[in-house]
Formats: structure tokens, sequence, C-alpha cells
């Protein structure tokens, strides 16, 4: 072992040596200077020799090289949470990609490293336990964690160890569905189907911020656009757009969540609480709405007016015409009352985009812009997003589409041409134009503070309130601006002083305000609030100004909480409206002289038909109609309460008298003016006799739930006598009525033989929909009342009208999407237990028949021939029976 060690010693000094040991080349070399060899670590190497950008924000680096990104994430972030949001900046097809818009739902997200990986999770904000409560936490987390959607290697830590790098690439350049600009293909009326194309297709720009990141990225695609995947509207159609993705780190000091209470139309976040207190799992929800903190509390407290501790600033676009942009500030700035009524000032502030600040974009999630939307669509939006856990608003949008004020200015004239001078025109004047869009705007940033729609509102004003100047200057046409309550259509002409235009804000508008933001410092909790809150709504109990109408889209069972209504009653509100249009009518050629290829005529021409088919229908929801209101047990007030026996009776009545007696609706010097069609009375006699023939299966659930009902046998004994009421009376008929028995016959006829249509392309949840047509809108009724936010039905409406032919109504009901989170739309009642209406069908079409038959030697030729028709059809539905 020794000798060993004295070799070993003598190896290690002749490898030192730098000469041989044998003594080979002794002539002495010049000794060189030592070099150091800089070894590179990983995080060093990533971005070595390359394209390198950076952009290092307050929270977390980007890194853009070669075309790839990668996150730099700091350890300390790991586990917090986020929102990871994608907005449309630009595109070649609005029609497809709507610029200022989310698409998709921010995704709520975190990062968490689990060892040589970076995890993404969704984060599970939905389940909600008693934290008091031994034990539940370890089991809530057993049993609702948050799932790993992604993971990505950790490329390298920084050199410091503090933060990990990993390539995010794929996730923003490729075609990745939660971040998809193009809308959901959902089922709906319109679907899209769309391929990337990977060449065009690439990272374009990174920024980095104190909270957030931005990402943008070209995404090039072909698209397809079906109709209820039908109508091919698109065909491969090439599709670029640039995409702005922003990932904002949410707040650790959440707000405090404020639980909803169904008697108010507020948007909300579905949860569910666990606690061995309740018996079985809990569901509640949380309303959506800004964080609004007063600066200072005491000053609150003592009932001084004070300043948020940040105000909800909308930033307006510089693309809007110009003209447009002073009502739209001030129909912004509205919302500021009811701010002061709960102690705040300046909460709502208007700025335009700045053109010298580096950092804006209004295409990150940190600003809520006002956007000008160059397109055919008339429409607006207002849409907003939230922190999933607390409800809290971090971003909203408002989007006024160009063609909106076609829309206005059409609701303009067909509802208030004949009281208002100002509207006989072409083109609207500017203070018309200026009054409306402020009125737009609004509505809009209502939704944006958390507002749903209240179709209940307009309904709770006397028709004849809305005729009078003191009344309505100080209450306008509607309790709530969130209603779709347009203008004054009950005003007279001669009416003096009345108000055209609904309220600035209205009282009901004024208390969701106070209800969603006024603080309740004096207690500790969520839970703890309830009570106050309930007491509040407690107190409007029973008053009509206060009561919540929800949206009715797939069923519209009450007919005092519909879209374009006014007043509380139907009957004399339609009666003051057709006098109305009869005079709009009457002038139309000279009011719009100015027209010399009428298109703009005929165009208002169609709006008097529309809006004299929605006078019909808001009548018609009478028959089998059923008041729904939200109800707290010892509060005054029912859930639901059939509409009155005689009002169904009368309103029956009255809609088939309406539509004997038409004829003021063909106007041949006039229409011959028009391009070639069909004259309105007959298309809207068609349309509204097919809805009144399926009545029967509304008053199927209304008899039901009546104390006093309006029964279906009832209902077709009147039916009878109204529609045949000529043929019994041996009376002439009218083509009129000739048209009105033509489609009773049909529908009914239909009804009996009780044909299966196929009914392709409906999703589950649309063929349940489908599965009654009862309280389900027509196609005519989706375009009258703007069901269809797409704007499809009403854009192809011959074509959808002809798809209803096919597949009965309520198919394309069924296809339409609820936009926004909140108590749903009023969903339909399934009626087969309790329905005995085809034996009273049945009984009617034997009626008729018998009548036609006794009649055929009486009539003349035409008549007979007319009832030879009928007779034939009641036959075979009697034998398909």
């Amino acid at each position: 072992m020794k000798n060993w060690s004295i070799l070993a010693a003598v190896m290690l000094v002749v490898a030192l040596c730098p000469y041989s040991a044998q003594g080979i080349d002794r002539k002495k070399k010049e000794v060189q200077p030592k070099t150091t060899k800089v070894v590179l670590g990983k995080y060093d190497e990533l971005f070595k020799n390359k394209a390198h950008v950076v952009a290092k924000g307050g929270f977390m680096t980007l890194h853009k090289v070669d075309g790839k990104l990668f996150f730099e994430m700091p350890l300390k972030y790991m586990g917090r949470e986020f929102l990871l949001a994608s907005t449309v900046t630009s595109a070649t097809d609005n029609s497809i990609c709507v610029v200022g818009y989310k698409p998709r739902t921010p995704r709520h997200i975190k990062f968490t490293l689990l060892d040589s990986m970076v995890c993404l999770r969704n984060v599970n904000s939905k389940m909600t336990y008693d934290k008091g409560q031994a034990g539940l936490e370890e089991a809530m987390e057993k049993n609702f964690g948050d799932p790993i959607v992604e993971s990505y290697r950790v490329l390298a830590y920084t050199p410091d160890s503090s933060a990990v790098v990993f390539d995010m690439t794929d996730m923003f350049t490729k075609d990745e569905s939660s971040l998809s600009p193009i809308m959901p293909n959902s089922g709906g009326i319109l679907s899209h189907s769309a391929s990337l194309n990977k060449e065009g297709s690439m990272l374009t720009e990174i920024k980095a911020f104190e909270d957030n990141v931005s990402i943008k990225s070209v995404l090039s695609y072909l698209v397809t656009t079906k109709a209820m995947g039908m109508l091919t509207v698109k065909k491969d159609d090439p599709l670029t757009t640039r995409v702005t993705r922003t990932l904002l780190l949410l707040p650790e000091n959440k707000m405090r969540p404020r639980i909803t209470d169904s008697r108010l139309g507020i948007f909300l976040g579905n949860k569910v609480y666990v606690s061995m207190e309740e018996d079985g799992i809990q569901k509640y929800s949380v309303a959506n709405r800004w964080r609004l903190e007063p600066k200072d509390m005491d000053a609150w407290k003592q009932g001084k007016l004070v300043e948020p501790v940040k105000p909800i600033v909308y930033y307006l676009d510089n693309t809007f015409p110009e003209s447009w942009k002073e009502p739209l500030r001030e129909g912004i700035l509205r919302w500021n009352t009811a701010f002061e009524k709960i102690g705040f000032k300046n909460v709502v502030q208007v700025r335009d985009f700045p053109l010298d600040d580096p950092e804006f974009d209004p295409d990150n999630l940190k600003y809520s812009c006002v956007r000008y939307i160059p397109s055919t669509t008339a429409n607006a939006m207002g849409p907003s997003w939230v922190d999933p856990s607390t409800g809290e608003i971090i971003n909203a949008s408002v989007l006024i589409y160009n063609d909106v004020i076609r829309l206005i200015n059409g609701w303009r004239f067909v509802q208030t041409a004949q009281v208002d001078p100002r509207v006989r025109a072409k083109k609207m004047p500017d203070d018309v134009v200026k009054e409306s869009l402020a009125y737009v705007i609004a509505h809009e940033v209502g939704h944006t503070l958390g507002l749903m729609h209240n179709m209940a509102a307009s309904a709770a004003y006397p028709v004849d309130s809305l005729r009078s100047a003191s009344f309505t200057q100080t209450y306008g046409t509607t309790p709530s601006i969130m209603d779709y309550a347009r203008y004054n259509y009950v005003a007279q002409p001669g009416d003096k002083g009345v108000r055209l235009t609904p309220p600035d804000l209205g009282v009901y508008d004024e208390f969701v305000i106070k209800w969603l933001y006024t603080p309740l410092p004096e207690v500790e909790d969520a839970m703890a609030e309830v009570p106050i809150l309930e007491k509040w709504l407690d107190e409007k109990a029973g008053d009509p100004r206060y009561r919540y109408g929800r949206q009715q889209v797939y069923a519209r069972f009450d007919p005092s909480a519909i879209e374009e209504d006014l007043g509380d009653d139907p009957v004399k509100a339609g009666d003051y409206g057709i006098q109305n249009l009869k005079y709009i009518m009457s002038h139309l050629n000279e009011w719009l002289g100015d027209d010399p290829d009428g298109q703009h005529r005929q165009a208002m021409y169609q709006a008097i038909g529309n809006q004299y088919y929605r006078y019909l229908k808001n009548v018609m929801y009478n028959v089998g109609g059923i008041y729904l209101t939200e109800v707290k047990d010892g509060t005054p007030g029912k859930r639901f309460v059939a509409v009155p026996r005689e009002v169904q009776k009368n309103s029956l009545k009255w809609v088939i008298r309406e539509l004997k007696t038409q004829n003021w609706l063909t106007d041949k010097e006039l229409t011959d003016k028009f391009a070639l069609g069909v004259s309105l009375a007959p298309t809207v006699r068609y349309a509204a006799a097919k809805n009144v023939a399926e009545l029967y299966k509304n008053v199927v659930l209304s008899a039901h739930v009546s104390r006093d009902p309006y029964t279906v046998k009832e209902f077709f004994d009147d039916l009878y006598h109204e529609v045949w009421a000529s043929t019994l009376n041996n009376r002439k008929l009218s083509e009129s009525e000739k048209i009105l028995q033509r489609v009773i016959v049909e529908v009914s006829s239909e009804g009996m033989e009780g044909k299966k249509k196929g009914l392709p392309f409906l999703t589950d949840e649309a063929l349940y929909l489908h599965s009654g047509d009862a309280f389900a809108p027509s196609v005519d009724e989706i375009n009258a009342y703007g069901l269809d936010e797409t704007g499809m039905v009403s854009r192809y409406l011959d074509e959808f009208r002809e798809i209803e032919q096919v597949y009965g109504r309520g198919f394309v009901a069924a296809h339409l999407e609820n936009i926004g989170n909140g108590y749903g739309w009023q969903r339909k009642v399934t009626t087969t237990a309790i329905d005995d209406s085809k034996v009273y069908l049945q009984d009617m079409l034997v009626r008729v028949k018998q009548l036609l038959e006794g009649k055929l030697s009486t009539a003349d030729k035409d008549t007979k021939a007319h009832y030879r028709a009928l007779i034939l059809q009641i036959e075979k539905a009697l034998k398909a029976e």
C-alpha cells in the first residue's frame, strides 16, 4: 500500500509538470496567458445569439426569441390567481370577429410548480365551504381541487433562482379554443367551423406592466359559417385577425362578494356551499359588481359625498363619428346620479383614448372601453368580465355598431312621428340622434355595471299616464331603462309636452345601484349582509315599479314582461298605437317625399308592419298568459297568477277583429312605388293568424293554474264564433276573413295530424326545449322583438320562415343563446300530463266541417271553392287522427 501511495504521488507530479520528465523539449518556451472559458447557464443559453426581445414588468418577464414565447414567472406568483383573456384587435371580417370584443369568457387560472414541470390549472371557484368547520378544508381540497389542463417543462431557472422559464408559444400561435377570436360553435343560430392557417399565424408584440402582460398574435383561418347547420352563409372564407391576450394578476385581497336575491335583475355567478349546518349542499350566487370603496369611510358615514378609491373609467374610442361623442359621454355619466344617492361622487368617468400614453391599449384587460364597430349590425352590447371567485367586475366593453343609428331612427319614426314633427324626415335631426344615442349607451353601461334586462318595468305605469305631460316629464315612459321600452307610441297627435323617451335613469335603476354598491361596513362578511339587503327588497315588494321580470326567450309566459311594450294594458296601448300607425301611414308619402327610389319609404312601411305585429302579439300574450313574479314568503304577491279569464277572452276577440280589418295596411298609391313584393296586410295577417291558432297550447297551462280558468273548451268556442262569424250569419266573406279561416284550419289540421318532424342539428338542451312548443316564440316573434342577438333571423327572415314551416314553431327559438350569466331565461313547462286540448280541437274542426257543408248550397262560386278546400283539409286531418 505504501509503494502504491509513492507511485501515485510521482504520477501526480509528472502530470502537473509543464515539461516531460524524460527531459524531452527542454528548450524554454514562452508562457501564454491563461484564458478562462465562460460556461453559460441554462437561462443564458436559451437566449444566446438569437433575436431576443424582452418585456419586463412589475411581476413577470416575457421573452420573444426566434418566433417563440417564453414566460419567466417568479416563484412567488406560483399559486396566485390570474385571468387570461383574448380580445379581437383587428379583423378582415367583422361579421365573424368583433373588434374590442372577447368572444370567450376569460379563463380563471393559476400556475403551480410540480417537480420540473409548470402546471396550468383551472381555478375551481364555484365550490365554497364553511371555513369554521374542522376537517372540511382538507375534504374540499381532496374532492374539489384545481385540475391541471396543461403542463410545461421548466427550461431554466433565473440566475438567482427566483423564477422559472417555460415555453408558452403554442398557447398564443396555435388554435387554442379557449382563446379563439371566433365566436364559440355552440349550436346556436350561427355556427362557425374554422381551420387555422399556420403559415399566416405568428407572434407579433409583447408587453409587460405592473400586474399584467400582453401578447399580440396574428391568426389566419379558413371559416365556414352556417345558420342552424342548414343555411351556408360563408364557405371557406379567408379570415385574418390580430388578437391581444392579457394575463392579469388578480388581487390577493379579494373583494367581499354580495349574495344575490332573485327579486332583482343582476348578472351573477353561481356557487355551491358545503356545510354540515345545512341539510345537503346549498346553491347560491354572487352579484357581478365593481369594487367600490369610499376613499374616506368616516366622511362617507357622516353622509358626505366622497370619491371612490378606484373609479369606474370608460375610455371612448377616438374613431367614433365626432357628433356621437358628446351624447355617448352624457349617457355614460348619467349613472353618477344613482351613485350620488348612495354617497359617492365621480364614480363613473369618461376619458378619450390617450394618444400619448405608451402603456394604453384598448384591448388590454386593464382598460374598459366604448368601441365603435363600423358594421351593418343594428345593435349595441355591454358585456363585462369578472373575477369568478367574488363577482368583482374587472373589465367591461361597450360595443356600438354603426347601424344602431338606423335602428333608432326607425323606432323614432314609427313610434313618435304622429306627435313629433322633428322625426318626419328621411334623416333624423342631430338633437333627436343625440338623445337616442344617450339612451342606447346608458342602457348598455347599465349592463356593464351589473344590471340585467328588466322586461317587467314598463308594465308598471297606467297606459293613460303616458299621455300626461306632467307624469312623463317626471317619470319618463318606464321605471327602468333596462327594459326594452323604446319610445312613447301611446302619445296621440295633439298631446302637448309629453315626454317621448325613457327616463335618464328610472327609479328601479337607482334602487339596483343602491343594492349593489352601498357599502355595509357595519357587518363582517357577505352572509351578514343578507338580512339588510333582503329588508331593502322586502320594503319594495308589491310596488310594480320595483318588480323584476326576467327576459323570456325560450318560453314567453308573462304578458307583462316582454320587450317593446308600454303600459299596464296591452289592449288599450294597442288601440292608441294602431291609431298612430294609421296616421303615420296616411302621411308617409308627404313626410318622406325626398326619397327618389322609394327604398326608405319601403323600409319605414315594413317597420310599420313590424310595429303593428308587435301590438297584436302584445295582446295575444294575454291569452293563456301567466304573470310571473319572484316573491319571498311573507311579502306581498304570488309567484304565478293566470291572466284573468275575462282579459284572456276579450284579448282573443280583440286580436281576431283586428285581423279582419287590416285594409289600412294596403295603400296602392304608396306600395306601387316599391319593389315587387307581397303586401303587408296578408303577410302580417298570416303570421298573426298562425299564432292565434296555436294559443290553445298556452291556455292548457294557464287554465291549470287558475282558480277561475279560461278553459281550452271556452277558447275553442270563442275561436269558432269569432273566426266563422260571417259564415254563421250568412255574410259575404272579405279577403281578410278567407285568409284567417284558411290559416286557422291549416294550423288546426296540423295539430290533429300530429306530424313528427325530424329535428336535425339540435343540442340535447335544444331538443328538450323543442319537446313542446307551447309558449315558444315563432320566427316572426324572434324578428319583431329582437330576440336573436346575431341578427341572422332578421337578415334571412324568409329562409327561417321556411325552416319553421318544416320543423314547427319553437325550432328556431331552441337555437337562441343566452348572452351573459344571470338567472337565465324563463324556462318552458311541459304540459303533456294535463293536455286534453286535442279533444276540443277535434270538436271544433268537426263543427267547422258541418257548418261549411251546410253553407255550400247558398255560397257564391268563390266562397264555395274556399269552403270545399277547407272541408277537404279538415277531412284529411280527422282521418289521420
